[in-house]
């Protein structure tokens, strides 16, 4: 547990270096860049004529920046600076948004435009993971909560790898299509917003409310009254673990299954795949 909570304090340190460097870098823009530019604009609006030479304002500019950093205006240096760190945080913010939506656009652009009967035809991989079901045992023709915990093994392991992944819940691991009417039937609501909203609950309740966005559901009727749940799931931002027996756990898709892997694996796979 001790080793958990080293990782997850290493993991907000190097976020933390990220955003350290980018007000470091934004400081300096505000002191080299903003202050200069604001010197340049003060000297036009208090000499009130544009007709000077261009060089008198540089030179203006230059002169109030050696002036800042010789120390000989602290106030003007610290307020210029404390402008260009926020600026930087701000770029910084932006663009890891904008990056992460726009992998996560091109993934979801890619999985829709793949028919479900190519998917299952490719069979389980790295990438795709095939259950009979959520909840419905078929065995013993009952609900059987395990198979809830195993399907949220599997999603843990695809939103801690690298690319993400689909699961196929509905198919047998030959790719027989089962169906999920039996699940419908365990359900309050017996419909596909029931079943949507019982997958969601247990990932929000076990795994994290603030996953979801990186887990999208659809479903697909195949052989006219089969249905088929295409879960497609993308890289997680932070490290995913599943807890059982109030024992946190970090699962990993590997090959054609998922695996747990043990603390120094997890130590080892979590600094290289969430290094900033």
């Amino acid at each position: 547990m001790k080793r958990f909570f080293l990782l997850i304090i290493s993991l907000w340190q190097q976020r933390f270096k990220l955003y350290f460097f980018a007000a470091l870098i934004g400081a300096l823009a505000g002191l080299f860049i903003f202050l200069p530019i604001y010197e340049f604009l003060f000297f036009y609006d208090v000499e009130g004529d544009i007709q000077l030479q261009l060089s008198t304002a540089l030179y203006y500019s230059y002169t109030q920046l050696s002036t800042a950093l010789n120390g000989e205006a602290p106030k003007k240096t610290l307020f210029f600076m404390q402008i260009g760190a926020v600026f930087g945080l701000i770029i910084a913010f932006i663009y890891e948004m904008l990056h992460r939506r726009l992998q996560r656009i091109n993934r979801l652009s890619f999985e829709l435009s793949t028919d479900i009967h190519s998917i299952i035809a490719q069979g389980e991989s790295n990438l795709l993971e095939f259950k009979s079901s959520f909840r419905w045992d078929l065995e013993q023709k009952r609900v059987n909560k395990l198979l809830e915990a195993v399907i949220l093994k599997t999603l843990a392991g695809f939103l801690n790898s690298t690319t993400g992944g689909t699961l196929l819940i509905g198919v047998a691991d030959n790719g027989d299509l089962i169906g999920l009417q039996n699940d419908y039937h365990s359900l309050k609501r017996q419909d596909q917003d029931g079943f949507e909203q019982a997958i969601m609950t247990a990932i929000s309740t076990n795994l994290g409310a603030d996953l979801a966005p990186f887990i999208k559901v659809l479903f697909h009727v195949v052989d006219h009254d089969k249905h088929i749940c295409r879960l497609i799931i993308l890289p997680s931002p932070r490290p995913v673990f599943f807890s059982q027996n109030k024992t946190p756990k970090f699962y990993l898709r590997t090959g054609g299954g998922t695996r747990d892997l043990n603390i120094q694996e997890a130590v080892d796979f979590i600094t290289h795949r969430w290094h900033r």
